[in-house]
């Protein structure tokens, strides 16, 4: 299988949202997230982390270095169009958001983390991910696998049936890999351990959407988040989802609150940032978020 480039770009504003997918996935399962802001008027871009987009092996061949240099690639990107910068992102996609605010603070205006997860201790992981935690050596590693199984982070009966039929079908990479190799775990872990040395840093304004009820991430991945970040820390707690929270139950809710997050942080800007960024209207009169999607 090679790898396909499932990168989503929507033009708007001069405001920009910059969305990262999760660990073994890929754009498409922030697609709803990225139409909903687009619709608020933002800029929105939807990357792909490096390695991605192709098979197990594919991943296996990737560092967390170079997940971390596309997302900052997509970062330089989107900072050349926009004059304002959220970034966020799906779990692992979290931690990344969040390390660019910490690395490139002038670059990024506020934070956006869904389901972040800097540990893997919800309801449905393994038993075996536990003594995981001594493997320190990627070969090693990558003899463990760890199979994405029921519910597959999705509460909604009907998204999981087509995500599941998606993600087994041999020619279909769309919805990311059905088993994740531990060495790419282990990449995972290496990166948290890289956020938390960096996290005192990270001072701008921050937004943390989790599921009570995740299957991957417990909650207290979140509030370990709103205890050690240093700006303002906005949380919701959502009853009525999974980890993949960005097209679960609750999807509108997280693209609400996502949009209002950015507005007001946006509303709370200099005179003359927020003077720059009204110049540019996001969308012609009666345009449609298909139509701009057609422009991208």
């Amino acid at each position: 299988m090679t790898i396909k480039d499932f990168t989503y770009k929507i033009p708007g504003g001069r405001v920009g949202v910059l969305l990262i997918h999760g660990l073994g996935g890929t754009p498409t399962e922030m697609r709803f997230v990225a139409n909903g802001l687009a619709r608020a008027g933002y800029t929105v871009h939807c990357m792909q982390m490096s390695g991605h987009g192709g098979s197990e092996d594919d991943l296996k061949g990737s560092s967390w270095q170079d997940w971390y240099r596309s997302a900052e690639e997509a970062l330089n990107s989107l900072r050349q169009e926009c004059d304002v910068v959220f970034t966020g992102g799906l779990s692992t996609g979290a931690v990344l958001a969040l390390l660019l605010a910490a690395r490139q603070p002038s670059k990024v205006d506020g934070t956006i983390s869904y389901s972040p997860t800097l540990t893997l201790n919800g309801w449905n992981i393994p038993w075996y991910a536990r003594l995981f935690r001594i493997v320190m050596h990627k070969s090693v590693a990558n003899l463990i696998n760890f199979p994405d199984v029921k519910p597959h982070g999705i509460k909604d009966e009907r998204i999981r049936a087509f995500i599941a039929n998606t993600m087994f079908a041999s020619e279909d990479a769309s919805a990311g890999v059905a088993n994740t190799p531990g060495g790419v775990v282990l990449e995972h872990r290496r990166l948290v351990q890289a956020l938390k040395r960096e996290i005192n840093k990270i001072s701008q304004p921050a937004l943390i959407v989790h599921p009570r009820e995740d299957d991957y991430a417990d909650l207290n991945n979140a509030w370990y988040l709103q205890r050690n970040l240093s700006g303002m820390v906005e949380m919701t707690v959502l009853d009525d989802s999974y980890h993949v929270i960005t097209i679960d139950r609750q999807r509108h809710d997280v693209v609400e609150r996502s949009a209002t997050f950015v507005e007001r942080v946006v509303g709370r800007l200099a005179p003359a940032t927020k003077a720059s960024v009204r110049e540019l209207k996001p969308y012609g009169k009666g345009q449609s978020v298909e139509g701009a999607e057609q422009a991208a």
